[in-house]
């Protein structure tokens, strides 16, 4: 038996780091032989971001990608990467659905799950915990590493000591933003391995350059599987490359036992693959020693510089790293990992963007203050608090106390879309996204993003980008991108004055569709909202996405009392209005796409 254990996570972690989690299940398949054939201990593949990605961005069915996996893989353990009560998405669960997601994901072919809250209140993973063991999988208690004035490594033995308790099968250090450094690793592994009879694996990125020390630290102080990437998806805010650290333990009584060869065939694949994702790659993914002040995890940062790329914000990230430490203070030293990345982020990059802090603040934020994703590891600023809650109860139970059981209810609302057990999961963790891909799915026209479209998808006789004169405005056009010819629907991307837009043209004549892009362009600039003038006009601070119109027109309205709801950047936020009035106008409905200098509705006083 090797000394040493290797999880490869090539296929969840790696592309979710460097690339926005956006590799697609058919460029997985044909390296699944060679990939089965290594050895590995595991193979991460599911969970992380995979299932929100898969969903709302390839139209792949994540269920079906297990699956396929699963048949693909026959010979080498499945590992996903679980929220706790949040399972997948960003938000708690009532008990029945956690049970039923668990059950569902092992009957599907998953062995291993890494189990984590990511404020590292271990009530929000005992259901997790019993349900994995109760399909007789792998429960991995997870322990959120992360810098503060409140996080000791005391503290982290305590939890692990605690996780075995509960009945975990291994523990897994998780070091999502890369922090750790080699001597601490050192007294970490060691402290958790005198204390803990259990197995010990750890996750660490190689944001800050350390984690291939890191590594080495902790195998001399007894950790028994460690976390790698295949080198052409490595480093920076991914992880230590495979081969590298199979090469340096080879002949040694750490020994992987692992082909070094047959790895580096696996890696000549993903070197070509990676390049297909060219567009989704960022300058914010290499190497980076900030990490160790930020504190912002590799997946994090690949996401962010996305978002921020989509709302033509991306000089601002400098801003928003520094922004980030500071709301995290504020909100007591949540660990950085899905769901409080995505919180303290997007609420990070509200207080960039609209130059004020705690002008907009996110649901989220509003929930997490409350108590609703648990207990926070440091008390919270108490000003900020007051601003977002006011006088709502302070929730000091585990929060999952106060659901009732959902999986009946969710049931009949999706209804007949729904045709398994699965599909009534994927409309729990995402509704609105859940409920569209069932839609479409249901009517054959899943059309996932473009691929950085060569210019040969918008016809030759098409320009590109050019200006337009509509009734007498001057606009400057740039076509990016088309969807697939062939579409009884076609999509087409372009920005308007710098502002990404999209239109679904129907196709009567693929002859003249191209030549009708114009048209379709003018169309949507006909509709265009009028800018704000006025101080009842409501605009939002971000782009983003309606979720909610919570009134109608003729409605009367006080200052401050939301009238929309909108998501940005994953993350839900009340809009509220600016003065008391009544509602003159609506300009929004239910799934519309919104940007800054847009009025969304008018109240006249």
């Amino acid at each position: 038996m090797p000394k040493i254990n290797i999880t490869d996570v090539v296929l969840r972690d790696a592309h979710q780091s460097l690339f926005a989690t956006r590799m697609r299940t058919e460029d997985m398949l044909p390296i699944c032989p060679k990939l089965d054939a290594i050895g590995y201990w595991s193979l991460e593949c599911w969970g992380g971001a995979t299932f929100d990605a898969c969903v709302r961005f390839l139209k792949e069915d994540p269920w079906e990608r297990l699956r396929t996996l699963r048949e693909a893989l026959p010979n080498t353990r499945l590992q996903m990467l679980l929220r706790g009560q949040n399972l997948l998405g960003y938000r708690h669960y009532s008990d029945d659905v956690v049970r039923a997601f668990v059950k569902r994901s092992a009957e599907n072919g998953m062995d291993v799950f890494r189990i984590f809250d990511a404020l590292n209140d271990l009530r929000n993973l005992k259901t997790a915990i019993e349900a994995t063991k109760a399909a007789g999988k792998h429960a991995q208690g997870t322990i959120c590493y992360t810098v503060s004035p409140v996080h000791t490594v005391d503290g982290f033995v305590k939890m692990g000591k605690e996780l075995a308790a509960m009945g975990c099968d291994s523990i897994a250090i998780k070091d999502m933003a890369g922090l750790l450094t080699p001597f601490v690793t050192a007294d970490l592994v060691k402290a958790l391995k005198d204390s803990v009879d259990l197995p010990l694996h750890l996750h660490s990125h190689a944001t800050a350059g350390l984690a291939d020390m890191c590594h080495m630290k902790a195998i001399e102080n007894g950790c028994d599987t460690i976390d790698t990437a295949i080198s052409s998806m490595a480093g920076g805010t991914s992880h230590s490359p495979t081969e590298s650290m199979v090469a340096a333990l080879r002949g040694t009584e750490y020994d992987t036992g692992l082909d070094l060869e047959a790895i580096q065939e696996v890696g000549m694949y993903f070197y070509q693959v990676r390049k297909k994702y060219h567009q989704f790659e960022s300058d914010f993914t290499g190497v980076d020693t900030r990490v160790q002040v930020n504190q912002v995890p590799g997946g994090m940062i690949s996401n962010l510089a996305n978002q921020l790329k989509e709302q033509n914000a991306i000089d601002r990230m400098n801003a928003v790293l520094d922004e980030i430490p500071r709301v995290r203070k504020d909100l007591g030293y949540p660990p950085l990992v899905t769901p409080t990345s995505q919180i303290v982020g997007t609420q990070a990059v509200m207080n960039v963007l609209t130059e004020k802090r705690y002008q907009s603040i996110t649901n989220e934020v509003k929930l997490y203050l409350q108590g609703r994703y648990g207990a926070a590891p440091a008390p919270v600023d108490a000003t900020l608090q007051q601003q977002a809650i006011g006088k709502e109860d302070i929730v000091d139970c585990r929060p999952a106390d106060l659901l009732n059981p959902e999986l009946e209810r969710l049931t009949k609302e999706i209804g007949s879309l729904a045709g398994s057990e699965e599909d009534i999961l994927t409309y729990a963790m995402f509704p609105e996204i859940g409920r569209t891909f069932l839609e479409h799915r249901a009517a054959g026209t899943l059309v996932p993003e473009p691929l950085e479209p060569p210019p040969s998808n918008v016809a030759k006789s098409a320009p590109t980008e050019f200006n337009i004169n509509v009734h007498g405005e001057s606009y400057h056009i740039k076509v990016t991108g088309a969807g697939h010819k062939g579409q009884a629907e076609r999509h087409f991307y372009f920005t308007i004055d710098d502002i990404p837009e999209e239109v679904v043209v129907e196709t009567l004549d693929e002859l003249v569709l191209t030549g009708g892009t114009e048209g379709a362009v003018k169309k949507a600039i006909a509709g265009k909202r009028p800018k704000p003038t006025q101080p009842g006009h409501v605009t939002t601070s971000m782009p983003g996405n309606i979720v909610d119109v919570l009134v109608n027109e003729g409605d009367s309205v006080t200052a401050g009392q939301s009238v929309l709801v909108t998501e940005a950047m994953k993350m839900e936020t009340e809009i509220q209005a600016s003065i008391a009035g009544t509602v003159t106008g609506v300009f929004v409905a239910k799934g519309d796409a919104v940007n800054p200098d847009e009025v969304l509705l008018e109240i006249t006083p």
